[in-house]
């Protein structure tokens, strides 16, 4: 009896959280060693909404090193929506190249730039509703550009932040947009923004989708490593 009434005690025990705040603390105070997301460094060198769009966009599916070379290319020639919305789309597939996807991400840009130009007055929009009217231009996307470009909270959830938040036991989820909802409701405002640096960070360096390094990781003692 005492041994039925014992495992029906430890079903209903909630599964302790890891302690996110502990968590993102020890990550801030570290993560610099790593490479800081391209996004970031743009962000903090121009702190201009439009160069993190255009720089989001050019990252999908790209490497950050190739991410940096294009996004200097074309700012260098086209600093400002005008600029860009007044070029054609085989000029900027030449000046993007070798982005992934960069014949069919050089009419996103065109379009964007035109779009801001015409229906925005040159100033790109700053909610994420607005944003997702673009083209090319996802949750992630919009997330960063609110939360960079307009210092707005928003949380960005591209595949390290859903792979790790799940993999912490903060969250447990199946997709990036229920991670993000997740998130809006359980994080604490004040490290929305930072969490996708962090994440990033951290999982490029050490917490990869397989074998992840958690004997030389520096928040493995509050790690669940769910799934690990």
């Amino acid at each position: 009896m005492l041994c039925i009434l014992g495992t029906i005690h430890l079903k209903n025990m909630k599964i302790r959280q890891p302690d996110i705040i502990k968590i993102i603390r020890r990550l801030k105070a570290v993560y610099k060693q790593w490479n800081v997301p391209i996004v970031t460094l743009i962000s903090d060198r121009s702190h201009d909404p439009f160069r993190i769009l255009i720089a989001t966009v050019l990252s999908q599916r790209t490497k950050d090193n190739v991410t940096a070379k294009a996004s200097e290319r074309l700012f260098h020639i086209a600093p400002t929506p005008d600029r860009m919305a007044n070029m054609s789309v085989k000029e900027l597939q030449g000046i993007i190249y070798p982005v992934g996807f960069y014949r069919v991400k050089a009419g996103w840009i065109k379009t964007i730039a035109q779009t801001i130009m015409d229906k925005y007055n040159g100033v790109v929009p700053d909610t994420i509703e607005e944003l997702l009217k673009l083209p090319g231009v996802g949750r992630k996307t919009a997330n960063l550009v609110v939360g960079l470009g307009y210092k707005k909270p928003a949380i960005c959830v591209d595949t390290h932040v859903h792979r790790i938040s799940n993999r912490f036991g903060y969250v447990k989820t199946k997709t990036p947009f229920e991670t993000e909802m997740l998130l809006r409701k359980k994080l604490p405002r004040r490290y929305w923004i930072i969490y996708n640096d962090l994440l990033v960070a951290l999982g490029q360096a050490i917490c990869r989708p397989v074998s992840p390094k958690c004997t030389i990781c520096p928040v493995s003692m509050y790690c669940r490593k769910v799934g690990v």
